[in-house]
């Protein structure tokens, strides 16, 4: 089964909300008006970003948060 890692730069974040949108599931926007990444997702001290691995049945929606933010705060890679 195909999996993604969506990487998620909160820093970067300017709480447009296309990612709650696209993805409501995967996305809300908080108190202090930026985005969080849910369903457990783990921040990676090294790269300074959200991370979350999803499967193939949740690419579609994320993808379409990917394109939709305008700061490009969202990235998303085929792990398989």
């Amino acid at each position: 089964m195909v999996k993604y890692k969506i990487e998620f730069d909160r820093e970067a974040c300017i709480g447009a909300a296309a990612c709650v949108v696209s993805a409501p599931d995967f996305w809300k926007i908080v108190d202090d008006g930026k985005a969080n990444l849910l369903k457990g997702a783990k921040y990676n001290e090294a790269t300074k970003k959200w991370e979350l691995v999803v499967d193939e049945k949740d690419y579609v929606p994320n993808a379409e948060a990917e394109r939709g933010c305008p700061v490009l705060a969202i990235k998303i890679t085929k792990i398989e």
